[in-house]
């Protein structure tokens, strides 16, 4: 997963600052022949790479192709300090999504080909499935997913391990951590649910070997409406990144690469000016938008999400805030793309951090109008016109917070509009539409 930092003061066209980190999964590092062009340090060194669709670049992962293209593309811009730091080049992934197909007596376990649902299994990760396998979905008689046919129930597996284990409060950070393990099944009227819980502790002891990590949890989630039940271990999932402590269910959208992401958001935070109002759009559980209310302290912070499965989340990762923070916090379940001037209106920093394919369309607009300056007063004023005057109750609903933290402090309402952009991208292609709209 890709992770792009894009700062821009005033206008989006005016570029300040970016900063791109290293795209390539990666597995364990395992002897392979050389490539004379390329530093073995610098070389993926897994013995999967011709077989596996996960990984795109096996050399020279210092300087990937494309970074070329970027640091033109920057230049071109009249961006003269493009930064591009690579992070850890290999085994850093920390979260990963597989496929299960087959059958229930030998599934495949793997990643997709590129363009198709034949899934490409990993020899290594076969080995240490083959015992679980027969012990859980053969006993169970659980048949994988099958696309052609539409038939069959578990479709993925996902695993996540954290670099610190703040699960329990008071307890001391350790390097291990702890690990998720969750199942995703397709038909809603899978009820095997009781017997699956007898066979995890099975599961967990194939999956995840004690010694490498103490603490587990294993849930289930039904594919069809992304229901989760937890079967055993902790119930909540929790890493420390940015500053704050994270809680994550296993619907939560989470970034692989861990570290990574915890240096794009130190990163972040040098951009955002001490006691400034964030709006934090494609918020999900409010990662971004909470760590910047502890390290920058915000006089408020409203984070917009779609997904109302992340509420649960947003709200446990609050209740481990500093009580020394004081800062507004709100969070919306809401899509951006509806009236998107009504979440920019009173901020001073907007953070965007959209999906791959990028930012919705009218919130592309909007941010592309309160770019032109002679039209900020114009749009203050009939902005607030329109809300007094607003009745459509959809909308006054995604105006209300499902959540809500009050500030200490008592501040004055602003109806300014935001300064800076800040955009995270993990689209390359989809990043470059966006610039190339504001030329």
């Amino acid at each position: 997963m890709a992770l792009s930092l894009f700062s821009f003061a005033a206008q989006p066209s005016q570029l300040i600052k970016s900063r791109e980190t290293k795209t390539q999964s990666s597995l364990t590092p395992l002897s392979v022949s050389a490539n004379p062009n390329s530093s073995p340090a610098c070389a993926l060194q897994c013995q999967h790479f011709d077989s596996c669709s996960g990984c795109t670049h096996q050399w020279n992962l210092h300087r990937p192709v494309v970074l070329d293209e970027v640091t033109e593309f920057f230049r071109d811009l009249g961006v003269s300090d493009f930064t591009f730091d690579t992070c850890r080049l290999w085994g850093w992934r920390c979260r990963a999504k597989l496929a299960v197909r087959g059958s229930s007596d030998k599934p495949l376990v793997g990643l997709y080909e590129e363009g198709t649902h034949n899934v490409r299994i990993i020899p290594t990760l076969m080995l240490l499935l083959n015992s679980s396998n027969k012990a859980g979905l053969a006993k169970l008689d659980v048949q994988p997913y099958d696309e052609d046919s539409g038939t069959g129930e578990l479709r993925y597996v996902q695993m996540a391990v954290t670099l610190h284990n703040t699960s329990l409060l008071g307890r001391k950070d350790t390097a291990v951590g702890a690990d998720h393990f969750g199942l995703e099944f397709e038909k809603r009227e899978f009820t095997q649910f009781r017997q699956v819980k007898c066979l995890s502790p099975i599961l967990m002891e194939k999956w995840w070997p004690k010694q490498l990590c103490p603490s587990s949890s294993l849930c289930m989630g039904q594919f069809s409406d992304l229901e989760w039940r937890h079967l055993l271990g902790e119930r909540d999932f929790w890493e420390h990144v940015g500053g704050i402590d994270v809680a994550l269910a296993p619907s939560s959208f989470g970034q692989a690469n861990t570290r990574a992401f915890d240096s794009l958001l130190r990163k972040l935070h040098t951009y955002v000016p001490y006691g400034t109002s964030v709006t934090d759009l494609y918020a999900g559980a409010g990662v971004i938008g909470l760590s910047l209310a502890v390290a920058r302290k915000c006089r408020s912070v409203k984070c917009v999400e779609i997904n109302k499965e992340a509420k649960a989340s947003f709200e446990k990762t609050i209740s481990r805030l500093p009580e020394s923070v004081d800062s507004s916090i709100s969070w919306h379940q809401a899509d951006t793309s509806n009236e998107p001037l009504s979440w920019l209106e009173g901020s001073d920093v907007v953070v965007v951090d959209p999906p791959r394919k990028g930012l919705d369309p009218p919130l592309l607009d909007a941010l592309q109008t309160i770019a032109s300056s002679e039209r900020k007063a114009q749009l203050s004023e009939s902005s607030s016109l329109k809300e007094k005057n607003e009745k459509r109750p959809w909308i006054l609903r995604a105006r209300e917070a499902a959540v809500q933290i009050e500030s200490k402090t008592t501040w004055e309402k602003s109806s300014s509009l935001p300064q800076t952009l800040i955009y995270i991208s993990c689209g390359w292609e989809s990043f470059k539409e966006v610039c190339d709209c504001n030329r």
